[in-house]
């Protein structure tokens, strides 16, 4: 988001004019973190679909051919598997859109959705993994989701492509600085590199309330750690301190 507005809300000219601040700040746009995915699997999708051609469009302004993306929300306590089918269906679609216009779906595991967990992450891989459609590894959520990190690692080694830098606690799922949970960043990222991984890594600033994260965390204030830095917990300061936590794991590992 900017200007507390969600990416896929961007007009194409609001989004030239925040293209035209980021090229005058030297910034450049690694991928659009699209809500995309992100709606009930047995709701609506025609106009979800429209959205999506709409962020395809905005990923050319920003010049990036990455899209993060879900794969929708489950009815709680329904059977994941009764939903395969149409998950699959929606995928595909959003998959050959993607291949006409050279853009790449990063599926992220998320909280609800049908890929929650890495065994149905791997499922997606199997069946969609290739030029336009890969993996975003995302410790915290995985570890929210009752999912061992270093399980889904092994399993989804081969597809990932994007990693978001969080971490989260086993008991509580309170979101944490990157190496203060349990989420083995360290670990994983120390295989990822030795096997020669050079995707982009994604500091997420959800160690405090902004603006825009109920649009991007499904009950989002029941999760956040806001108790998890001792700095002002918003703004600069939160994201300067998980950065300066983030950076001795990087030294550790070079």
């Amino acid at each position: 988001s900017a200007d507390g507005i969600n990416i896929a809300d961007f007009s194409m000219e609001e989004a030239k004019k925040v293209k035209e601040r980021l090229d005058a700040q030297g910034v450049k746009v690694s991928a659009l973190g699209s809500p995309i995915g992100k709606i009930g699997v047995t709701d609506e999708f025609e106009s979800h679909f429209e959205k999506y051609k709409h962020v395809v469009e905005l990923a050319k302004v920003f010049e990036t051919p990455y899209i993060r993306m879900f794969s929708f929300y489950l009815p709680e306590g329904g059977r994941k598997e009764d939903y395969r089918e149409i998950v699959f269906e929606r995928i595909e679609q959003m998959v050959d859109y993607a291949a006409k216009n050279d853009i790449v779906l990063l599926h992220e595991n998320e909280k609800g959705i049908y890929g929650d967990q890495a065994p149905r992450c791997l499922e997606l891989m199997k069946r969609f993994y290739g030029e336009h459609f890969q993996c975003t590894f995302d410790f915290a959520n995985f570890v929210q989701c009752d999912q061992d990190t270093m399980e889904a690692y092994e399993l989804l080694k081969p597809y990932i492509k994007y990693l978001h830098i969080k971490d989260a606690l086993w008991e509580s799922k309170e979101v944490v600085p990157a190496g203060e949970g349990d989420g083995h960043v360290a670990k994983i990222l120390g295989l990822l590199d030795k096997n020669g991984y050079e995707g982009f890594l994604s500091l997420e600033p959800h160690l405090f309330q902004f603006k825009g994260l109920e649009k991007l965390e499904k009950n989002a204030k029941s999760h956040v750690g806001m108790n998890s830095i001792t700095v002002q917990s918003k703004g600069a300061a939160a994201y300067q301190y998980v950065f300066k936590k983030f950076e001795k794991i990087l030294s550790l590992i070079s």
